[in-house]
């Protein structure tokens, strides 16, 4: 066993019972792990061609091969596979060639085609950028798909010539953009992303788009091949208006732009029907809400008369796809924290098929997943549950759904893995009803006292639901009892608990995560004096906020945090959207605000040994946010570390050995602190 290694697994073991290494998850096993992703059902619904994803403990990468199986479960075997990773898959019309993306040497991702009928594959492309939002044409003759295109950037001065063989420093870079890096892009180059179009027997791609404006997303071909329908935001302003896109046409031959929607919000993923005559598409009125409800929309091509459909509903409906007719469509969206696939038809019923959706987000337990739908109404979706990371699931209109993979057998089957168990409790703020799920150690007893970890998602506006995490899984297998919530605030629930926390974050929710650890704690087999807390991002926000409320926990760890609400508006990469739908004033203005809701306001209160981590390329949440706080702790001489990530952006947990390190150092920060 590696030296690394030998803390946390004497901190598993002796809280374990003597529970062998064989029977609990470990960290080294989150390199064995596999996920479904994008399931891909074939135009007949006869196959599905889907991302078997894994970690490739030698680059520390994840890897995504592309892996078939038909729909009666038979034929599993896989499709593209090797080194590369494979991405972007989708079929043609007819069903008998697969274009897809994978790196090139030398030359990054092209779009590559597979004929079925050969297994012979071959690329299209020689490419600048990487493509994507792969797209067929209805005839099969052509692919459509988005792209970055670059152009010159902003220059003020010139720079005198130097001598032949002299080696300056490179040139200065002007920035007259709001918009100019992104979380996991760093700085970005100039440019916008546009619409192209690609003969599927290779060749030049055609750009067909126009405008210093970004075309991304859903790209959806009119019956006739004509005419692509997608989403932009045109407008002059569009980087100071973020949320805004309306749907637009786009005639194929001449580049000619004709705007289909008008109003004050988003409308996106338009879906054009198989009889051509209609288009579905999801958006809302935007009212510079933190959460706003999302529902489909169907326009009659021809008249343009447009149908609100799930206004009831109330919930984010996050894609729509019709169901093999003209009549209805399948949707998703998050409830109670499960991601549900649903039938809705055209008068506006809707009819619950499944509620297992989920597990791609491995590391912690947020509703995930997606799935697609074939000619015939069957469709494809990626099936999880909360001991299981995504397998691969069919069905077709019905509540009859089946599981046709089971990818983590060998890994899980024989290991002990804590479910899911779900409790609820009343907020002591206010009554409000509130929804959690506990996780238990191996061989746990409720005559026994353990250790609570309370972990808070990020977002805020986000849900955790009865999902695989493998960060969770980890704790629990590390001798804690974990409690993970949805404080107000959190989707699923309705746009009015998600507003809860409009301009009011944080606030109540802190006594929500106080009145579940009460309700865990009343139990009785917790350690009151061993109640540890931690959260990432917006979690990581409510964890700094909770050390400066309360004592009561032996110690913290506070990961990717906003501090400072008025230097994170002003230095992260979405400053447009958070100056103007999480709070009312910008920062010069009221500066009073800002502060108020700003964890470092509270840091004179702290006395819990609280560490930070972060990770030193996060554009999201700065790492200056974290330094501000720990260098605060540090003069008041309160317990504390940085533990900074080095090359990872805020999403810290995209390479394995980050996930296992994040994970090892909550745990080793709060070994330190348990009292025995």
């Amino acid at each position: 066993m590696p030296k690394f290694l030998h803390g946390l697994f004497a901190i598993v073991l002796a809280s374990t019972c003597a529970i062998a290494d064989d029977d609990i998850f470990l960290n080294t096993d989150v390199f064995e792990l596999e996920v479904a992703a994008d399931p891909q059902i074939s135009p007949d619904g006869s196959q599905v061609a889907y991302a078997r994803r894994s970690m490739d403990i030698m680059t520390d990468q994840p890897v995504s091969n592309i892996w078939i199986i038909d729909t009666d479960g038979g034929n599993h075997r896989p499709l593209l596979s090797g080194e590369r990773s494979f991405s972007g898959h989708t079929w043609s019309p007819q069903g008998d060639r697969l274009a897809y993306v994978t790196n090139v040497a030398g030359r990054g991702p092209q779009v590559h085609m597979m004929w079925m009928d050969s297994g012979r594959s071959g690329a299209l492309t020689n490419l600048r950028h990487a493509p994507g939002n792969l797209a067929w044409s209805p005839d099969g003759k052509w692919i459509a798909f988005t792209m970055f295109v670059s152009r010159a950037g902003s220059a003020l001065a010139t720079p005198p010539a130097k001598p032949e063989g002299a080696e300056w420093a490179p040139p200065v870079v002007v920035v007259e953009s709001l918009q100019y890096r992104g979380d996991g892009a760093g700085y970005l180059e100039t440019g916008n992303t546009h619409i192209f179009v690609l003969s599927a027997d290779g060749g030049t791609p055609r750009k067909v788009s126009s405008g210093d404006f970004d075309h991304g997303g859903r790209l959806a071909w009119t019956p006739d091949g004509k005419s692509i329908v997608f989403a932009a935001n045109r407008q002059d302003d569009w980087i100071l208006d973020p949320m805004e896109a309306e749907l637009w046409s786009l005639d194929v031959a001449n580049g000619k732009m004709t705007q289909l929607t008008d109003r004050n919000g988003p409308d996106f993923a338009p879906t054009i029907s198989p009889d051509g005559s209609k288009i579905a598409y999801l958006g809302f009125d935007d009212r510079k809400m933190g959460n706003h409800s999302v529902q489909v929309h169907v326009m009659d091509r021809r008249t343009r008369e447009i149908t609100v459909l799930g206004r009831d509903l109330d919930r984010e409906i996050e894609d729509v796809r019709w169901a093999g007719s003209s009549n209805r469509l399948y949707i998703t969206f998050d409830d109670f924290g499960d991601k549900v696939i649903a039938s809705l038809s055209l008068r506006d019923k809707i009819d619950v098929i499944t509620r297992d959706v989920g597990g791609t987000s491995i590391g912690r337990p947020y509703a995930s997943g997606g799935f697609t739908a074939a000619n015939n109404g069957a469709f494809a979706y990626t099936v999880g549950k909360s001991t299981r990371p995504a397998d691969v699931g069919v069905g077709r209109g019905t509540r009859d759904t089946r599981r046709l993979t089971d990818l983590n057998a060998d890994l899980l089957g024989h290991k002990s893995i804590g479910g899911a168990e779900e409790i609820r409790w009343k907020s002591s703020a206010d009554g409000l009803g509130i929804q959690g799920w506990i996780v238990k150690p191996p061989g746990f007893s409720p005559l026994k006292k353990y250790p609570l970890i309370l972990e808070i998602h990020g977002g805020p506006f986000a849900t955790y639901g009865p999902h695989f995490s493998a960060e969770v899984q980890l704790f629990a297998a590390a001798g804690y009892v974990v409690l993970y919530t949805n404080p107000r605030g959190s989707t699923s629930y309705g746009a009015d608990f998600a507003n809860e926390i409009h301009h009011n974050y944080p606030g109540e929710d802190y006594d929500d995560l106080m009145s579940g650890v009460d309700k865990v704690i009343a139990r009785g087999y917790i350690d009151e004096k061993n109640l540890f807390v931690t959260g990432g991002s917006g979690g990581g926000v409510l964890s700094a906020w909770i050390v400066g409320k309360t004592d009561r926990f032996a110690a913290a760890v506070v990961a990717k945090p906003v501090i400072n609400w008025a230097s994170w508006a002003l230095t992260a990469d979405m400053s447009a959207f958070g100056t103007q739908y999480w709070f009312a004033d910008m920062p010069w203005e009221n500066p009073e605000a800002y502060w108020a809701r700003s964890p470092l306001s509270l840091v004179g209160n702290v006395t819990t040994p609280t560490a930070l981590l972060t990770g030193e390329q996060d554009h999201r949440t700065p790492i200056a946010e974290s330094e501000q706080y720990y260098q605060a702790l540090r003069l008041r001489q309160i317990d504390s570390a940085l533990i900074r990530i080095p090359e990872a952006s805020h999403g810290i947990a995209g390479r394995p050995s980050h996930l296992i390190a994040k994970v090892d150092n909550i745990l080793a920060w709060f070994a330190r602190y348990r009292n025995e």
